[in-house]
């Protein structure tokens, strides 16, 4: 296996043997695989579509399929065999795309034994030329992206013919012998399809939950059973809440899912009762304490300890060897009548060390742009010097604690923008408030980075400047595909002088690297110290 998609990958240059996210060697290769044939479909789809003839449900598989290949989404052969069989039949239901197709378009895997050995001629290193390797491999995970967020507009009704076109157009290029110059654009116009796809999940969410409103949670425990949400998935949450009312049982959410108590559409369910835990990373830890049941939602699954795994489910793309499965019934239903029964058996959460101090979400662009006004006035009063972007994602190493101390050093006159899991390293410090407004203005998830370009774009409309000329300072952390996307998203608005952690990405290049350097100001950081001066007190 090679595997480079990560912050946390081996030696910051790929795992070969096992992914340090617990992913093994056969499962590699049935991600390899299935995003091979994903490719070929592509192929015969978009010259399909160009005769009338294509399969308008491609798309979404594809986007389906490129999801579950993140990383912590899915450790399930069976489930990746699924995938490899369907994507196979709908490819092979369409017309050739030509007289002299590539071989993804005609491959068939006869077997596990077929897979495990296509995978080694298909994957990320059957491209040898470095830059070309980095273009590509930017540009897929860029497309897991676009894929994960596509996938949630869709389970909310809300499609977009134009994003799953260039989803498999980008698939398809990886396949091409393309011009230098081809690739950048194609990973730029990436970006810029990754802001439609944000604001097109962001439509979704307030169109059925309602504009997130700045909100306090708790981070107490109750003396019911409770069970844990974790993920991203708003649907999800939504479907457990209405079954599980008046059963007696609480629910709380966990990492990335603690923003939805900000959306109004979730406020009328009481048992909702707060937040318990943190990142994704902290799981281990946090599930075996919590006592009752969780339901994974979507990525970040950590392969799960013994201790709590039979109390562990999994829906959506998520899947893990043994763990139940709950899949989705006709009109996307689910029944989790099976997690509300175990509930009711388990003790109540364990407070956590440190928990008790409330938390402050719902911070979105609709949100904060109704404080303009203050937010304005304390710009021109000096009361705000400086706006830091702290978004993007946590993770396990001790670098990250770069994140704590950067915003503990912050001046009392800087506030933090955010969204992800990254807040948990500063979420909880207590960091007050300037006029009324929290110095941590958090606008939820990885996805609702869009809130944070929105708020800067009307900053900006405001003082009438540039984009790059407000008040603005970006010190970002990325862990995985979402957050390739997200960086892609804020390069195709023109942003620049971004700063990257903890790490640069192993799958940049040098000299692709010196094109982010020259085009855009992309650095990585360095000390708290130095990163303070050049972002904040320059």
């Amino acid at each position: 296996m090679f595997c480079y998609q990560c912050e946390e990958t081996a030696r910051g240059t790929g795992c070969t043997i096992k992914g340090v996210c617990g992913k093994e060697e056969e499962i590699a290769a049935y991600q390899d695989a299935l995003v091979y044939l994903c490719k070929g479909l592509s192929v015969r789809n978009l010259a399909a579509m160009e005769m009338g003839k294509g399969n308008p449900d491609a798309g979404l598989f594809i986007a389906d399929a490129l999801f579950a290949t993140l990383t912590n989404v899915n450790f399930d052969k069976a489930r990746f065999t699924e995938f490899i069989n369907n994507a196979v039949t709908m490819r092979d239901a369409l017309p050739k795309s030509g007289a002299n197709e590539p071989d993804a378009c005609t491959w068939k895997p006869k077997g596990d034994a077929d897979i495990l050995e296509k995978a080694k001629t298909v994957g990320i290193l059957s491209t040898a030329n470095e830059d070309v390797r980095s273009l590509r491999s930017t540009l897929l995970f860029g497309l897991k992206g676009i894929s994960a967020y596509y996938t949630h507009a869709a389970v909310l009704g809300r499609t977009d013919a134009a994003i799953v076109t260039f989803l498999q157009k980008g698939l398809a290029s990886t396949i091409r012998d393309l011009p230098v110059p081809d690739m950048i654009a194609l990973v730029m116009e990436c970006g810029s399809t990754g802001v439609k796809v944000l604001a097109l999940l962001d439509e979704a969410n307030v169109a059925a939950y309602g504009k997130p409103q700045i909100t306090s949670v708790k981070t107490t425990v109750g003396k019911r059973p409770g069970i844990l949400i974790t993920g991203h998935d708003l649907k999800d949450l939504e479907m457990l809440l209405e079954q599980s009312k008046d059963t007696g049982v609480d629910v709380y959410t966990h990492g990335e899912m603690l923003p939805a108590h900000g959306y109004p559409a979730f406020s009328k369910y009481p048992h909702l009762v707060g937040n318990y835990g943190s990142s994704w990373w902290h799981q281990k830890e946090e599930f075996e304490q919590f006592n009752g049941p969780v339901l994974f939602t979507t990525n970040c699954l950590v392969p799960p300890k013994d201790t709590y795994k039979g109390r562990l489910f999994t829906t959506g793309l998520t899947g893990f060897p043994g763990v139940p499965h709950i899949a989705a019934g006709p009109g996307g239903k689910k029944d989790f009548s099976k997690i509300i029964a175990l509930a009711k058996t388990c003790q109540s959460p364990t407070a956590l060390p440190g928990s008790g101090s409330d938390i402050v979400t719902g911070c979105a662009h609709d949100a904060v742009l109704a404080l303009a006004d203050t937010v304005v006035g304390a710009v021109k009063k000096g009361d705000i010097k400086k706006f830091i972007v702290m978004a993007g994602c946590d993770g396990r190493q001790k670098e990250r604690e770069y994140y704590t101390a950067f915003a503990k050093a912050l001046p009392k006159d800087t506030v933090i923008l955010t969204a992800g899991c990254a807040k948990y390293r500063y979420n909880s410090l207590g960091l007050g408030t300037i006029g009324g407004i929290p110095r941590v203005l958090d606008a939820g998830q990885c996805n609702d980075c869009y809130s944070l370009v929105v708020i800067a774009q009307a900053l900006a409309k405001a003082f009438g400047v540039g984009i790059n000329e407000l008040p603005v300072s970006y010190n970002i952390a990325w862990y995985e595909q979402k957050a390739v996307l997200v960086l892609l998203a804020l390069l195709s608005l023109g942003v620049k002088d971004i700063t990257l952690g903890p790490k640069l990405p192993g799958f940049v290049s040098p000299a692709v690297l010196d094109v982010l350097v020259k085009q855009f100001g992309l650095k990585p950081n360095t000390t708290v110290q130095a990163d303070m001066a050049r972002m904040v007190k320059a």
